[in-house]
């Protein structure tokens, strides 16, 4: 078992330095362990393991990658209850969706391993005589991941998965908030028999540790997940070294709700639960819910009903629905967002303040008579707030849907079908969710357009993104 650790080149290890990281459950406040917290010399040490490692692997038969990625799984699954216990002191999460993302793991492991089977390339028929040509894929190299603590697992593996499914080796660094998760994750592959220096894991200094990666031109990919500050910082510096990017950089997703649906309390009911979820803290969880004028009093209210129904409280707690903020500043940035829309014109239905006592709660929170230009309107919230936006008209709804920066996730509920296939084709977002509010499967790409990012995670597209193609030309062949 890893003694939350390090993990490079196989084997368990502290900072090269010594140095450590004091680690915070969000739901007390309080320190539970002293984690590993190194810089660049660890990161350098775990790409020169990943470059070490890199030819044996991908030069491993896919079905022999396949196999030991789904012996992984079957790891993931054995332990998924112990390893969420870890994940919620560290995150603040629920338990119950702490286990529902380690539950998940496995499924990312096994379409990637199914997949990296299939990817066989193709031939091209040729215009000339005595021509042959096809494609052929290979592994990129050594992959950097480094991931956000909002999904401190689903981060990881989404990347993770598919990289070693193409025959990539990774070096993941993950957020200093909750890298017991990765440990974990990093011992499950361990303990798979994944060979040492395919997967190593390095907790510490965020800003070298990622120079590390850009300095390298082994590294020949870096995944991030995580601020457009620090995304932009990494394309910047990905222009010396060529190193490709895939950015997954937040969202400020719309919810369009029709007057036409079914059961109106009910898809208020299921956005709160939707909004909720890790405290609000999901990079596609719904925002700005704009709701038709004819029907927004209704929603108002009911989704004000369903807010003061959630229980907040500490993720182990097994009656709490709603965790903590993952720190302070966290919380501090939601309360100062509220209240800068407040000040704008806004109206706090319910919620709207922190709650007293340890850790880093917020109340739930329904906001209304929302201005267009207000904080809760433009910007990424991250937390338990939910602001409501009228609408009279679909043009209209879509116009204000596609005026933030952000392009990920999005919604529309309705029950009309060429109102769902008009509208979700207008809105300028890497994903829909139609009568839907949870647009992820491993089957299906992950990602967003405009300022949410650049690339895909999951499904056939992730795969690509880990692999070069090769086109070979035979001539003289007649």
């Amino acid at each position: 078992m890893s003694p939350h650790r390090q993990l490079i080149g196989g084997e368990w290890v502290d900072a090269a330095a010594g140095g450590t990281w004091d680690l915070i459950d969000p739901g007390t406040g309080e320190v539970v362990e002293q984690v590993p917290f190194g810089n660049e010399v660890d990161a350098r040490l775990a790409i020169d393991a990943a470059a070490d490692a890199g030819q044996a692997w991908a030069n491993t038969n896919p079905f022999e990658r396949a196999r030991l990625l789904m012996r992984a799984a079957e790891v993931i699954s054995e332990r998924a209850e112990r390893y969420a216990a870890i994940t919620t002191g560290e995150s603040g999460k629920p338990f119950a969706q702490a286990k529902a993302e380690w539950a998940s793991a496995p499924n990312y492991l096994v379409f990637a391993a199914e997949e990296a089977k299939r990817l066989g390339g193709r031939i091209i028929p040729a215009r000339t005589a005595g021509r042959r040509i096809d494609v052929t894929y290979r592994p990129l190299g050594v992959v950097g991941v480094i991931t956000a603590w909002n999904f401190p697992v689903y981060n990881v593996n989404r990347a993770v998965s598919s990289a070693l499914a193409a025959g990539c080796t990774v070096v993941v660094r993950p957020s200093e908030y909750t890298p017991r998760s990765a440990m974990l994750y990093g011992e499950a592959l361990h303990d798979a028999g994944i060979p040492p220096g395919v997967i190593n894991v390095v907790s510490g200094e965020p800003g070298p540790m990622g120079q590390a990666m850009l300095d390298d031109s082994r590294v020949r990919k870096i995944g991030f997940t995580g601020s457009v500050r620090v995304g932009k910082l990494l394309m910047d510096g990905a222009s010396r070294t060529v190193t490709k990017l895939s950015l997954e950089l937040g969202g400020n997703a719309p919810v369009i709700v029709f007057p036409d649906v079914k059961d109106l309390e009910a898809v208020a009911s299921s956005g709160v639960t939707a909004k909720y979820r890790n405290c609000g803290q999901v990079c596609i969880a719904p925002q700005r819910f704009l709701v038709h004028a004819s029907i927004i009093d209704r929603f108002t209210e009911a989704a004000a009903a369903a807010s003061e129904r959630e229980v907040v409280g500490h993720g182990m707690d097994p009656a709490s629905t709603v965790g903590p903020l993952i720190n302070a500043v966290q919380r501090d940035r939601v309360e100062q967002i509220v209240a800068r829309s407040a000040a704008a014109g806004a109206r706090v239905v319910t919620g709207g303040t922190p709650i007293d006592g340890p850790g880093f709660f917020y109340r739930p929170t329904v906001v209304a008579d929302l201005p267009a230009d207000a904080p809760l309107a433009t910007e990424e919230v991250f937390g338990p707030v939910l602001p409501i936006i009228p609408f009279e008209t679909a043009d209209e709804a879509v116009t204000m849907a596609n005026s933030v920066d952000y392009g990920l996730a999005s919604f529309v509920w309705t029950r009309d079908l060429a109102t769902a296939m008009t509208v979700s084709e207008g809105l300028d977002f890497g994903m829909v969710g139609i009568n839907d509010w949870y647009p992820v499967t491993p089957e299906a790409p992950f990602g967003g357009t405009k300022q949410s990012g650049m690339g895909r995670e999951s499904g056939l597209e992730g795969l690509h993104e880990y692999v070069e193609a090769k086109t070979r030309y035979f001539g003289g062949l007649q």
